[in-house]
């Protein structure tokens, strides 16, 4: 009882924080972990757990996601599958030592990319190397990422989203839930088939991860953009520090 007294509240925490910045799986990988379940099964048990949420979060912003240009959301999401079978096959054949020690830089290198992701793209502009918006390499190689490690998904996103030039948090916003929801998917599936899902946990957690991630759209909107972007920022550098103590404790 005392672990879904913790799993709860964390999976609907999650849910609104993956639908207003990303990061939700900071707090349900943790909790899992706390619960005794060993890091590459509470990984895939965290993807699971807040997979509805992207579900809400997506209908939330059903409107931003409408407006975008359909054939660029058709090449996006076909990348974001194929990048997502890749990084949750990966995840299978991980040991729970690797797998820790590789998170807090990953983790570290997306909230760095999306803090000064403006920077990023003026040195991309001025350089030989430009970064194209919807790009091939940069959405399978970040869905690679998602598929392998879903704990800071939404800021990667959003921090290729920056380098691609968008500005407007709302479709940022709007477009990261629907590619979370897609790759989460072929996610679930893959650790589902595996076997490696703690179920009994997980279908607790997807409820409150499904009223969470629909609170959280009107939330998002609501905000300032720079108290969004704030959150993204501080939810990353917390959660890296996080897992580079545990890392080197």
């Amino acid at each position: 009882m005392l672990d879904y007294l913790v799993l709860i509240p964390a999976a609907f925490l999650a849910g609104i924080l993956n639908t207003i910045a990303g990061g939700g799986t900071f707090l349900t990988f943790p909790a899992l972990v706390f619960a005794g379940i060993p890091p590459v099964a509470a990984n895939a048990t965290s993807t699971v757990s807040v997979f509805p949420g992207y579900i809400g979060g997506a209908l939330g912003f059903r409107r931003e996601l409408e407006a975008f240009e359909r054939p660029a959301l058709v090449k996006i999401v076909v990348l974001t599958l194929i990048g997502g079978l890749i990084g949750s096959l990966l995840l299978l054949v991980s040991s729970n030592e690797a797998f820790s020690i590789i998170v807090p830089f990953l983790l570290l290198a997306a909230t760095m990319a999306f803090a000064f992701g403006e920077r990023i793209q003026l040195w991309a502009r001025q350089s030989r190397f430009g970064i194209r918006p919807q790009g091939t390499v940069g959405q399978v190689l970040v869905s690679i990422y998602g598929g392998y490690f879903n704990g800071g998904l939404g800021i990667v996103l959003l921090a290729l989203f920056s380098l691609w030039g968008m500005r407007d948090l709302n479709v940022m916003n709007g477009l990261k839930n629907g590619l979370s929801l897609v790759l989460s998917a072929i996610s679930v599936v893959t650790f589902a088939a595996a076997g490696i899902v703690a179920w009994p946990q997980a279908l607790v957690m997807m409820a409150a991860a499904i009223v969470g991630g629909y609170a959280g759209a009107p939330l998002a909107r609501a905000l300032p953009k720079q108290v969004v972007r704030g959150i993204v920022i501080a939810v990353g550098a917390v959660m890296s520090l996080i897992f580079f103590v545990r890392l080197f404790a």
